[in-house]
């Protein structure tokens, strides 16, 4: 089998993996929910090519990631759930569906009236959705409000969208100082959780994980993404840390071999160098 540019190729090649007997040990082994944190972490790699702006990294990982949309389609075609052909159809049907202003009779709509559009297809969109369900026989279940916030998004930002998805009906704070006032609540509450003769870690954790919740909300509050705020300080983490490393190959000695009094001192001048991510 030789590679090729055509799609169909690539999942010729996903169908031979999961063939029985003649296909991969590994890939016959996979399930959804095996597969599915690979597909994350493929997402991720996007993201990092785009973010080093590597286009030559971005167009492999871009494959890695089709290939994972490939792979998930084969295994619901062998449970006869839908093929591949029924994820494109479904993609295309949506995209065509929620640009009227394009595709169909609404074209030239001005960008003010475009997301009245949007909103009001994605409501068709929810009602027929639940229709099909039904027609498949498959559990209902009551959706609650904050159900259209994934769970699978990381931790930070699921709790920057939860609390915006929130505010829409008023359950909010008004002033960001009010945000910082929780922030100084809960870092007391866990600061008297430490303080206990006999730290209770799963209350220590809860207590962590009230704190990173209302840091969230005060990044919502602030306008800034808190995603991207702890990726820049993870940046300037690492390239401050890199100057440690150097002064110590400079130096003639080992990260492992420095004291905490000279990696302090290296850590200080890397923060005042303009050679460094401040």
């Amino acid at each position: 089998m030789t590679p090729s540019r055509d799609i169909a190729r690539l999942i010729e090649i996903m169908a031979a993996l999961r063939t029985p007997v003649t296909g991969c040990p590994w890939d016959l082994e996979q399930t959804f929910a095996t597969i599915a944190p690979y597909t994350l972490e493929e997402a991720y790699e996007v993201a990092d090519a785009i973010a080093k702006n590597d286009m030559l990294d971005l167009r492999e990982e871009l494959g890695d990631l089709l290939l994972q949309v490939v792979y998930h389609a084969r295994m619901a075609e062998e449970e006869k759930h839908f093929d591949f052909g029924d994820v494109v159809e479904g993609v295309t049907r949506k995209m065509i569906r929620r640009h009227p202003h394009v595709f169909g009779d609404e074209n030239g709509e001005k960008a003010e009236h475009v997301k009245g559009i949007w909103e009001r297809i994605k409501a068709e969109e929810k009602a027929e959705k639940l229709a099909e369900r039904q027609a498949h026989g498959l559990e209902e279940h009551r959706q609650r409000f904050l159900d259209e916030v994934p769970t699978a998004f990381p931790a930070l930002q699921e709790a920057e969208k939860l609390q915006r998805k929130a505010s829409k009906v008023g359950f909010d704070w008004n002033d960001a100082r009010l945000v910082l006032e929780k922030i100084r609540e809960e870092t007391h509450e866990l600061d008297e959780e430490l303080s206990q003769s006999a730290p209770d870690k799963t209350r220590i954790a809860d207590e962590l994980g009230d704190t990173l919740f209302a840091l969230a909300n005060l990044a919502r509050h602030l306008d800034i993404d808190p995603e991207e705020a702890l990726r820049q300080t993870n940046r300037k983490f690492r390239s401050r840390f890199a100057a440690i490393e150097d002064h110590a190959e400079k130096t003639g000695t080992t990260l492992l071999a420095m004291s905490l009094e000279e990696m302090e001192a290296a850590w200080q001048a890397a923060k005042q160098s303009k050679d460094v991510f401040r």
